[in-house]
């Protein structure tokens, strides 16, 4: 394995004291740490996980992970990542209620599903029902005024094409938000609910089935399985318990700047950097 930290607080004293706790337990000091980009570093050949080390980073706002050495980019083939609080920063239905004054309500149901405390197609009818009237205006209002993509998304995606990765958004939101999102990043795959909209109105209905946990796993499966791949090839990133099971279908699952519940289930989790911090998970 090889230790990977990650963060814009990490210093040489930090990576000092961090290599001499790896040497209390290794036979060969003179293992370096490698420098991989600007808050990026991996220490190979670690042959155990030191909980003091973990818990040292998770006290300085570093991140840590332990990555098996046949962890690397070159091997991947395929990404599916989720879309709000993961591509981009915001959960979209969350801004689209705060334009009709029903943020509280909504975002009190959403975090209840990400918590994994609801069945997310019912919390999310139940949120969509609450927007019952609302422009089609409104929605471009929330794309153009708030909708921004997370740190390190281009960098991701652009390390996507660059290895021949394809990359898939699979999102619980709407087409409205993920089909541009999937051209803002250039993504090969976008697939979402559609909200129902007559007569440039919300009707307070999703047309069709929803994408829920399973359809996100069932995707994943589908797609990977198309591009002759194996479970093994493929990565999954998210950030709400709607993710865990396709996150539990890839290779390696990814927690970003997530629940406590997906985090403790991920592969590996990511709270202090960006998407960029999955470059340097998959970088030797």
């Amino acid at each position: 394995m090889r230790l990977v930290v990650q963060g814009s607080a990490i210093t040489y004293s930090h990576l000092a004291h961090i290599h001499q706790l790896c040497n209390s337990n290794l036979a060969n000091t003179s293992v370096q740490f490698v420098q991989t980009a600007q808050h990026a570093y991996y220490l190979a050949n670690q042959s155990s996980i030191q909980q003091e080390i973990q818990s040292f980073c998770a006290e300085q706002n570093i991140d840590c992970a332990y990555v098996q050495d046949t962890q690397t980019i070159k091997k991947f083939g395929l990404c599916v990542m989720d879309m709000d609080s993961t591509l981009i920063s915001i959960e979209c239905i969350d801004e689209i209620a705060d334009m009709v004054g029903l943020k509280p309500q909504v975002a009190a149901i959403t975090e209840r599903a990400m918590q994994g405390e609801l069945d997310f197609a019912q919390s999310l009818r139940e949120r969509v029902a609450l927007l019952k009237g609302l422009k089609e205006s409104d929605l471009m209002r929330v794309l153009n005024e708030r909708l921004t993509l997370n740190p390190g998304a281009i960098e991701w995606i652009e390390t996507c094409k660059k290895n021949n990765i394809i990359t898939l958004l699979v999102s619980g939101g709407f087409t409205f938000f993920a089909d541009r999102v999937k051209a803002m990043l250039g993504l090969d795959y976008a697939v979402s609910n559609t909200l129902e909209i007559i007569d440039g109105q919300l009707t307070g209905n999703i047309l069709g089935n929803i994408v829920d946990a399973k359809t996100k796993a069932d995707e994943l499966t589908k797609l990977r399985d198309s591009l002759g791949l194996t479970a093994a090839q493929t990565i999954a990133i998210g950030d709400g318990a709607n993710d865990l099971k396709m996150m539990t279908a890839a290779g390696i699952g990814i927690a970003y700047h997530a629940k406590p519940i997906v985090q403790a289930q991920a592969t590996y989790a990511l709270n202090h950097v960006g998407l960029e911090g999955v470059i340097g998970l998959l970088t030797t």
